[in-house]
């Protein structure tokens, strides 16, 4: 139940700024996923043997998802990666106590890290995106798209094409 919670906090969270997100699979891809996720834990609490309940005594971080959820959508997506990364990480550990299926826990793990990695490429992409969108507002917008306006912009796309010369000519280097 707990893990359906946490799941469904990591949707709301992110489906409340998708609409503004610049990450494709955000859009396709990460509820899909999810609903996955939250079918395998389910698929896990039915192969439990051990009925007896434990008491719980790390408290739900409640207070992490209403201060992220004030958040933008950059911090929304970091937090969730990061939760995603740090289940990834518990699953991880030794579970051959539980009477899960190993196929299960491994399917599991794939998606969860799968999310992960994809979430995670959204948050760089909306670094980006987010600055460029800044130039436009800020830039051309506020400056009437004068020449002076266009003049910023275009030693500013320089400034980029010149850094992603340099990380092309690193990647050949490197290998």
């Amino acid at each position: 139940m707990l893990n359906r919670i946490l799941f469904a906090c990591l949707f709301l969270a992110l489906s409340t700024e998708g609409s503004s997100l610049s990450c494709r699979w955000m859009d396709h891809k990460f509820r899909q996923h999810n609903e996955e996720t939250l079918n395998l834990l389910d698929t896990m609490a039915k192969n439990v043997t051990n009925t007896t309940e434990v008491e719980v005594t790390v408290a739900f971080p409640n207070h992490l998802y209403r201060q992220v959820s004030k958040s933008s959508a950059e911090d929304k997506l970091a937090f969730t990666v990061q939760v995603l990364e740090e289940v990834a990480v518990l699953f991880e550990e030794d579970h051959s106590s539980a009477s899960w299926e190993h196929s299960t826990v491994r399917n599991f793990l794939n998606i969860v890290n799968k999310q992960a990695k994809e979430l995670h490429s959204c948050v760089s992409s909306l670094s980006l995106h987010m600055y460029f969108k800044r130039l436009s507002h800020h830039i051309l917008k506020e400056m009437g798209h004068s020449a002076e306006a266009w003049e910023v912009i275009r030693k500013e796309t320089k400034a980029h094409l010149m850094r992603a010369e340099q990380l092309a000519s690193s990647l050949h280097t490197a290998h």
